[in-house]
């Protein structure tokens, strides 16, 4: 065989290009988001998260590198799949009756289900990364297979993802007069982001436990946490507000303050976001071995150490 031509990746390759939309447009787009999200939470589904483990989030990633494809379509590749799965295994357990019940009869039921959904699990996946890419390329080709997709979330497709908030919050800090390195605290962004999918249950455990100061939550604070794990909003400033802490601390608070004036979400509760991440990073290690010498207050020290 000859030497192949590198590929080169199918989306933006720079990222995006901050400071160059009219404040206006940026203001609505936020608004949109805002509604977008606060809606998604009102209808979120018991199982939601269940299908973002990590095995499957890092197939994505992994699948999504191999096709060299853009940034943002791994996300929506996750976000399309775990809808996906949710209804369809809904549906599928209305059409059996309830596949959630203890006698063997129902028990048998969703093993059935399950067994269903095994055997096409990885077609479905790799269906939604396609998907996500056709719908970044604007692309129209669809296979049977994505069609089955598309019908089940009945052709609404085009989800929001935390990538898209990410990228307008630091447009809207850019506008705010925080001045930041955009383009490198946008790549450290989609690094945490990355992270964040990549670590989510270990993030969301700690952050839960630090909620309610108890290292054991009950089944029922796991779920009414439930809104927290899904809340895109919450986690896009958690990210910004890691990634300024890590790539320049000095402006840290003054960035926390104007995420909160922006979406309204509490210093309190984005601080909070920051020492999940940062924990996870550096795992067991004491903070205080990784504490830099800017002068800033570190997540770790303005959290009170969990119970």
């Amino acid at each position: 065989m000859g030497s192949q031509v590198p590929l080169e990746p199918r989306g933006r390759e720079s990222g995006p290009v901050f400071s160059a939309v009219a404040p206006e447009i940026i203001e609505d787009t936020l608004i949109h988001l805002a509604t977008e999200n606060e809606q998604y939470l009102s209808e979120l589904p018991e199982q939601a998260g269940y299908f973002k483990e990590t095995r499957i989030v890092e197939f994505i990633f992994l699948l999504s590198e191999k096709w060299h494809l853009d940034q943002s379509t791994r996300y929506q590749a996750v976000e399309l799949l775990e809808r996906f799965m949710i209804k369809q295994v809904e549906q599928m357990c209305d059409g059996r009756g309830s596949a959630k019940g203890r006698d063997q009869g129902q028990r048998s039921s969703w093993s059935s289900v399950r067994d269903q959904i095994t055997k096409t699990f990885v077609l479905r996946l790799v269906s939604c990364v396609q998907l996500a890419s056709k719908l970044s390329l604007h692309y129209s080709e669809l296979l049977e297979s994505e069609l089955a997709v598309l019908n089940t979330l009945h052709f609404h497709i085009s989800v929001s993802t935390p990538l898209a908030y990410v990228e307008l919050l630091l447009e809207v800090l850019g506008y705010n007069g925080c001045l930041l390195p955009a383009k490198p605290l946008h790549q450290l962004c989609v690094q945490l982001l990355d992270f964040c999918y990549l670590t989510r249950e270990t993030i969301y455990d700690t952050l839960l436990k630090i909620a309610i100061e108890n290292s054991t939550p009950s089944k029922l604070q796991i779920a009414k946490f439930l809104t927290v794990k899904e809340d895109f909003m919450l986690l896009a400033v958690g990210v910004i507000s890691t990634g300024v802490f890590i790539l320049s601390p000095g402006h840290w608070e003054q960035v926390v303050e104007h995420l909160n004036c922006i979406t309204g979400i509490t210093p309190q509760s984005i601080l909070e976001f920051s020492y999940a991440v940062v924990r996870c990073i550096v795992g067991s290690t004491t903070p205080e071995q990784h504490r830099g010498n800017c002068g800033a207050k570190s997540p770790e020290d303005r959290i009170p150490p969990q119970k």
